[in-house]
């Protein structure tokens, strides 16, 4: 279920509300005559979020920077002239630092970023931004910024603002459900 959204199939509830019917009629299906409503929420963030990420690409000039690797580069971008160590850019990301050494490789591959020995740490090793990388996201910043007015167009800021905060709260959510199972099953390898 890659693309569970089809835009042709989005109705309106009796409420006013949108729903999608191939989302609802599957998930129906799939519940067993339980509610469907938290399932198609889910499936509404999954479309959201690719329909965002298909944007955000197209943005990035056919460069192919993934989120993760963008979310690097921005980071990067405001740091200090030292930059960010792996371990750093793990932690804001909220991601493993193995995961992080592969976006920094990609970046470094396409001369966005560079690393340089830690001058305080000879153990450490520290990314920081390169003028490309600069250059790169300024070239990225505003047509992300007139994509994203787009895509939110006919929100006010009040629904935007309720939007990211309900978007927040799944992610709090998750990390309380992981930290949950990491308790309840601690041999289990975290990501």
């Amino acid at each position: 279920m890659k693309h569970v959204h089809n835009s042709g199939s989005v109705a309106k509830g009796p409420d006013g509300l949108l729903y999608d019917l191939g989302v609802r009629g599957s998930m129906q299906a799939f519940a067993a005559g339980e509610d469907t409503l938290a399932l198609e929420a889910a499936a509404a963030v999954r479309s959201a979020s690719q329909a965002v990420d298909r944007l955000r690409s197209q943005g990035a000039g056919g460069r192919g920077l993934s989120a993760g690797a963008l979310d690097v580069l921005a980071r990067l971008s405001t740091a200090t002239e030292d930059g960010l160590s792996i371990g750093e850019l793990a932690r804001a990301a909220g991601v493993s630092s193995r995961n992080v050494t592969g976006l920094v490789d990609t970046l470094e591959r396409d001369g966005l970023v560079q690393r340089a020995q830690d001058q305080h740490d000879r153990r450490s090793v520290r990314a920081r931004i390169t003028p490309t990388g600069r250059d790169w996201l300024e070239a990225f910043r505003q047509p992300t910024q007139r994509v994203m007015s787009a895509v939110f167009q006919g929100f006010t800021d009040d629904e935007l603002a309720q939007f990211r905060h309900l978007c927040l709260r799944l992610v709090e959510n998750q990390h309380r459900i992981e930290q949950y199972l990491n308790t309840v099953r601690p041999d289990q390898p975290t990501s």
